[in-house]
């Protein structure tokens, strides 16, 4: 096992614990410091508000640090396949971890947190993930995957306001709502033609064809349903922001009429 294979599968131990102890720990003691609507929370509540701390820590740590290899790591742009892997290592072996504390929180917690499309999202993201990690292979694409975390804040952000009480006809939220929407959209869906025009660019070549069958379906069908599931959730999304934004300006509109 390659140095770097060895060094990935400690990054994940270490963040699994890592954000168990933020779960557990950090986020009970330093939210009732940022929100008092935090301690009147049931047990459920807290459980899910301390779940969406470690996520939104995740996501700024990974989306970050995804950002900088896109543009600085040279030869992982040069060879999306077989480019020099260490730096998408190092993130991808941290969703790892993340990853797999959040689908033991969602086992643990199922009546209230489980949610089948994030336990489909998080088995196969660790399924195409796995191979990055063992085989190096594949560091644009696995890198490029994780460009949608740096939606995951709005989402939360959004949760966290309907814990509190915040109003959805508010601007804080509405604005949220707008901000979530948009980048979403920008990160999730609008990426997938230059996703899958990269893909068609490798598709048949002699890279291509040195990764492999096996790789070559981890690499296809997971990304293939997790653009349906981003699909399903953007329509979620959209129907939402309507719901929020759009319907009291129309039932508003009504009553002037009607007046």
């Amino acid at each position: 096992m390659e140095e770097s294979t060895r060094l990935g599968y400690c990054i994940v131990a270490c963040s699994f614990v890592a954000f168990q102890f933020t779960f557990s720990a950090v986020s009970p003691q330093l939210s009732p410091l940022l929100s008092r609507c935090y301690g009147s929370l049931p047990a459920v509540k807290k459980s899910e508000w301390n779940s969406r701390c470690v996520s939104t820590l995740h996501a700024l740590i990974v989306g970050l640090f995804c950002c900088y290899i896109l543009y600085f790591d040279g030869a992982v742009n040069a060879n999306p396949i077989w480019g020099d892997p260490h730096l998408v290592k190092l993130n991808v072996a941290v969703t790892c971890g993340y990853l797999l504390y959040d689908l033991l929180l969602l086992l643990r917690y199922w009546k209230t947190l489980g949610d089948s499309l994030f336990l489909c999202h998080h088995m196969v993201a660790l399924y195409a993930y796995g191979y990055v990690l063992s085989r190096g292979v594949l560091p644009y694409f696995a890198n490029f995957r994780l460009l949608s975390e740096l939606s995951t804040p709005f989402v939360n952000l959004r949760w966290f306001f309907d814990a509190v009480g915040q109003p959805r006809s508010s601007w804080f939220v509405l604005a949220n709502g707008l901000a979530m929407t948009v980048v979403f959209f920008l990160v999730r869906i609008a990426v997938i033609p230059s996703y899958y025009a990269r893909v068609l660019a490798w598709y048949g070549t002699p890279e291509y064809a040195r990764l492999g069958l096996a790789v070559q379906v981890a690499w296809i069908i997971p990304s293939l349903a997790l653009e349906v599931l981003n699909l399903v959730w953007m329509y979620k999304i959209i129907r939402g922001f309507y719901r929020a934004f759009c319907r009291p300006q129309e039932q508003k509109a009504t009553c002037s009429h009607h007046d």
